[in-house]
C-alpha cells in the first residue's frame, strides 16, 4: 500500500505536465502525453507474470506451478532486480473450477496459499496479481450473491463461454454485487492486480464461445474496484478492438489494454519468436497512430504481452541485440514491463536489461510521454522496416529517439519489406518532428554520448537491432 501512495505523490508533482493536453507543433508533430488511469496510476505495470513458464515449461521442466516456484521466481524481483512496488502476477490456473458458497472465486489451496503469498511479497516491497475471466462459474448458478438474495442464475444472459462460465446480463439486478463481493474478497486476500482476459470486442475465442460484447465485465469490474477496500489496478486483454465506441470504454475503466495477441512460443523451447515481436511492435504503431489526431490525453497504457528479455539467446529465443530490442520498444511504448522470463536463469545482460537506471529514466519520460512511429524520410506513420520513433519532446525541448532495422518482414511485421543484413538508418531532426536546432545525444543502453546533433541522427543496424537516444536542446 505505501508504495502505491509514494507513486502517487511522486506523480503528483508531475500533474501539470502530465495532465497537459497534448501539443501540435508546427513541424506536424503533436506530442502525445498520458494522464492518470481510472483507478489512480501514473505508469504501466512492472514486474513478472507467471504464463511464460506456463506455457513454455520446456524451458524449465523443474519448474511447476505452485506456490512455491512463484516466490522463488518472485524473489528475485525483490533480491536481485530490486524492482519495488512490482507485480507478482499468477496466470490462468490459479483458482478451482467452483465458487464459494457465494460464487466467489476461490484458489486451489492443493497449490496456493493468496493471503500468505499477498503477505510474503507485501513484505518485500511487491505486488499480488491474479487472472481471471467474464463470467461466473455456471455451476455456481443456484448459489445467492453475497450481501443479496439474488440467485446468480439469475443473472447470466444465456451464453456459455466454452470455459466452464456463463455470461452476465449487465442489466440484471446482482451483477455489480457479484464483481463487488469478489473484489472485496480479492482485497482481503491482498491482492493489487487484476487481470481480466478474453475481454470482446476483440479477443479471438480461441476455442471457447465468446460472446461478441462482455465489455461491460470491465465496467463491473471497474466500479468494484472504487469500492473497495485497497487500490488495485486492472489490466484487460487481449488485442481489444480500438474504434471509438470500445476504446472509449476501455480507457475510463482500465488501467492497461492489450494491443496483440500472446507473443510467446506456447509448447517450444524457448519464449519468443521474432516474428511475433515484430507483430508486436507493428500493433502498438496501429494502435497510437489512432490516438494522434485525436489530440486528447491518454488514460489507458498499452500492454504488449509480456516482455521476454531475461533469459540468454538459447532460452529467449532472440539474439542479445533483439532482446534489447525488445526491451527498447516496450519502454517506448510505456508498456507494460511485465517479464515472462525465468528469472532463476537471468543472465547478465538480462539483468541490465530490467534494471539499466538510464532506462528506468527513459521509462519514466515515457510513461507521460509515449513514443510514435516518424518514418525517415517522410515524418509519416507507416511500418517500415527501417524505422524510427520519437516520444516528447518535453516542456524544455527533451525527447527520446528510436532508430530500428526490424530485418525482413517474417509476415507479421506490416512493412513487407526484406532487406538483409545491415542498413543505414537516417533521420532528419525535421521528419523526427523537432525543433531545428543543436542536440546533446545520449546513448541510453550504452549511457555514452555521442555529442551534438544539429540536423539528423544516422547509425548502421543489423536485422533486429535498435538505439535509444535521449536528446536534450544544446
Amino acid at each position: 500500500m505505501r508504495f502505491y501512495y509514494r507513486n502517487c505523490l511522486i506523480a503528483n508533482a508531475l500533474a501539470l505536465v502530465v495532465n497537459a493536453s497534448p501539443v501540435k507543433r508546427d513541424n506536424g508533430l503533436t506530442v502525445l502525453k498520458t494522464t492518470t488511469t481510472p483507478d489512480g496510476f501514473h505508469s504501466a505495470a512492472t514486474g513478472w507474470n507467471s504464463f511464460g513458464l506456463q506455457a513454455n515449461n520446456a524451458v524449465n521442466p523443474n519448474w511447476k506451478y505452485d506456490q512455491d516456484h512463484v516466490i522463488q521466481q518472485c524473489d528475485v524481483l525483490a533480491d536481485t532486480l530490486h524492482m519495488d512496488g512490482g507485480y507478482c502476477s499468477l496466470d490462468s490456473g490459479w483458482s478451482t473450477n467452483n465458487g464459494d458458497d457465494y460464487a466467489r472465486l476461490l484458489y486451489d489451496t492443493t497449490i496456493f496459499d493468496l493471503p500468505t503469498l499477498a503477505s510474503h511479497l507485501h513484505s518485500k516491497s511487491l505486488n499480488l496479481g491474479v487472472y481471471v475471466l467474464p463470467g461466473a462459474f455456471c455451476t455456481d448458478g443456484n448459489k445467492t450473491i453475497y450481501g443479496t438474495n439474488i440467485k446468480l442464475n439469475s443473472t447470466f444472459s444465456g451464453n456459455n463461454d466454452g470455459f466452464l462460465r456463463c455470461d452476465f446480463d449487465f442489466q440484471k439486478p446482482g451483477v455489480q454485487e457479484w464483481h463487488n463481493s469478489v473484489v472485496n474478497l480479492f482485497a482481503q486476500w491482498g491482492v493489487d492486480l487484476i487481470k481480466l482476459d478474453f475481454v470482446t470486442p476483440g479477443s479471438p475465442d480461441n476455442g471457447g464461445n465468446l460472446p461478441a460484447n462482455n465489455s461491460g465485465s470491465v465496467i463491473a469490474y471497474h466500479n468494484a474496484i472504487k469500492q473497495a477496500s485497497r487500490p488495485m489496478r486492472l489490466d484487460i486483454s487481449w488485442k481489444l478492438e480500438r474504434n471509438n465506441t470500445f476504446y472509449d470504454i476501455w480507457k475510463a475503466n482500465a488501467d492497461t489494454m492489450r494491443t496483440d495477441q500472446d507473443i510467446n512460443n506456447s509448447g517450444n523451447t524457448t519464449f519468443v519468436a521474432w516474428e511475433k515481436v515484430q507483430r508486436a511492435i507493428d500493433n502498438y504503431r496501429q494502435y497510437i497512430v489512432l490516438q494522434i489526431p485525436k489530440n486528447l490525453p491518454l488514460s489507458i497504457y498499452p500492454d504488449m504481452d509480456n516482455m521476454y528479455v531475461g533469459n540468454k539467446q538459447n532460452l529467449t529465443g532472440v539474439t542479445d541485440a533483439q532482446r534489447q530490442t525488445i526491451a527498447t520498444h516496450w519502454i517506448g511504448a510505456a508498456a507494460n514491463r511485465i517479464t515472462g522470463s525465468d528469472l532463476t536463469q537471468l543472465d547478465s545482460y538480462g539483468t541490465e536489461l530490467l534494471t539499466s537506471p538510464q532506462a528506468l529514466s527513459a521509462a519514466n519520460f515515457t510513461a507521460q510521454y509515449p513514443m510514435q512511429p516518424r518514418n525517415p524520410g517522410s515524418g509519416s506513420t507507416s511500418a517500415q522496416q527501417l524505422q524510427a520513433w520519437v516520444a516528447g519532446p518535453d516542456s524544455t525541448g527533451v525527447a527520446l529517439a528510436v532508430l530500428a532495422n526490424y530485418g525482413p518482414d517474417q509476415g507479421q511485421g506490416g512493412f513487407n519489406t526484406s532487406l538483409s543484413g545491415k542498413q543505414t538508418v537516417s533521420i532528419s531532426m525535421q521528419d523526427l518532428g523537432l525543433k531545428v536546432g543543436t542536440y546533446q545525444v545520449q546513448d541510453i543502453w550504452q549511457n555514452i554520448s555521442m555529442g551534438s546533433k544539429n540536423s539528423s541522427l544516422s547509425t548502421v543496424l543489423d536485422e533486429g537491432e535498435s538505439v535509444f537516444y535521449r536528446l536534450s536542446p544544446a
